[in-house]
């Protein structure tokens, strides 16, 4: 029994000194921290003609990160995340702007958001019955 104790004692010594150091050296390494303390906020946004997404080919996309700070493809990407950030996020409660008349041509476009906004799966799609319309209701968001 004496012997047992003993190899504990002298396992037990051996680890906290092997890992004791790489345990410190982890915890104050910069590399090791969290990169982020906001939630992840990456998006992919396409367009393109036709009635869906499913049947459209994307004409142009972008990408557009908002967390901790606007960046990615999109043209405009801080107006758009200031955007999304006073929507909560809820693409549905996009409304077309008062001082936009369209014409009434039909040239369907369609525009599709996918990825992760404030944590959260974001899908989005919707068809707009021409590009005028879809800029009305887009605002900086979907002009790329």
């Amino acid at each position: 029994m004496r012997n047992t104790a003993r190899w504990a004692a002298a396992l037990g010594l051996t680890a906290a000194a092997v890992c004791g150091p790489l345990i410190g050296a982890a915890v104050a390494a910069p590399g090791a921290a969290p990169s982020s303390l906001y939630a992840p906020s990456a998006l992919v946004l396409t367009t393109g003609h036709g009635n869906d997404a499913a049947s459209a080919t994307p004409e142009r996309a972008v990408t557009l990160n908002c967390a901790p700070s606007a960046s990615g493809t999109h043209p405009a990407a801080p107006q758009a995340c200031a955007e999304l950030r006073g929507l909560g996020g809820d693409l549905g409660a996009l409304k077309p702007a008062d001082d936009v008349m369209c014409t009434k041509v039909y040239d369907p476009v369609v525009v599709t958001v996918q990825g992760v906004w404030q944590g959260k799966r974001l899908s989005y799609e919707r068809t707009f019955g021409n590009a005028c319309m879809k800029d009305a209701v887009g605002g900086t968001l979907f002009a790329f």
